[in-house]
């Protein structure tokens, strides 16, 4: 008997993709069926890499280089990503950085560096998706448990950035629902990921805050995407979703 995979014949873009979640999310999509392009900023060779894993499982990827603070760059890789592939039924807001600082030390140019990546660029992406999106297609947004809880200090401009998500989330879940669009926001908490290892005494000190008392892992957030990906999700639109051990529990 043969099986469908839930995402056969669906062509996924990922803004963020190289590495820690969005790598992985590259690869559970790809396994799940769908053709996948991603964006990088840095690491060509890393990048390369991860199409060939891809490729070696008999998947379909590609690498995108693309700064996710410029609007040309994203509107052309979505562009170079529907010429590639033919098509688009799913975006994955994936880009992101942290900057932690006292609030009167906090730099403007880390301020406008947050905001660019972290929320302008998600909604130039959802722009130019959903100009290129088939109806019944998919946006997730990959934001954070610290849109909710922001349990040290530092963090007031990072927790806006994703907070900004959440009523992002629910405006496009409204512009884009009469096209059978959904658009969800994921919020992990902490991640063993490059950005954020599981080994640090930062990492010891969230451990205790949280109910499972443990890191995530990259798998198990692309996961999550993956199901809001599919077709068993298609009545699930305008929510933030925690996948966070607990954190805010």
């Amino acid at each position: 008997m043969t099986t469908t995979l839930p995402l056969s014949n669906k062509v996924a873009f990922i803004q963020g993709g190289s590495r820690g979640i969005g790598a992985a999310t590259v690869k559970r999509l790809a396994r799940d069926g769908a053709a996948v392009a991603f964006t990088y900023s840095q690491s060509a060779d890393s990048a390369q890499a991860l199409v060939h894993e891809v490729e070696a499982a008999g998947g379909r990827a590609l690498a995108i280089r693309a700064d996710s603070a410029s609007e040309q760059a994203i509107r052309s890789a979505i562009g170079e990503a529907v010429k590639t592939f033919g098509k688009l039924d799913i975006l994955v807001n994936n880009a992101g950085v942290l900057a932690v600082a006292p609030i009167e030390e906090f730099s403007i140019d880390d301020l406008d560096r947050t905001l660019n990546i972290n929320v302008r660029s998600v909604v130039i992406a959802s722009q130019e998706a959903a100009r290129n999106m088939n109806n019944d297609g998919r946006i997730i947004n990959i934001g954070s448990t610290n849109a909710d809880r922001m349990p040290f200090a530092g963090g007031a401009v990072y927790a806006m950035s994703k907070a900004a998500l959440v009523g992002l989330t629910k405006g496009l879940a409204r512009d884009l629902g009469p096209r059978g669009i959904t658009v969800n926001n994921l919020q992990p908490g902490p991640v063993d990921t490059e950005m954020n290892p599981d080994n640090t005494d930062f990492a010891d000190s969230l451990k205790p805050i949280m109910a499972l008392g443990r890191y995530g892992k990259v798998e198990e957030i692309a996961s999550f995407v993956a199901y809001l990906a599919g077709p068993e999700a298609g009545y699930i639109t305008g929510a933030s979703l925690m996948i966070d051990g607990g954190f805010s529990a």
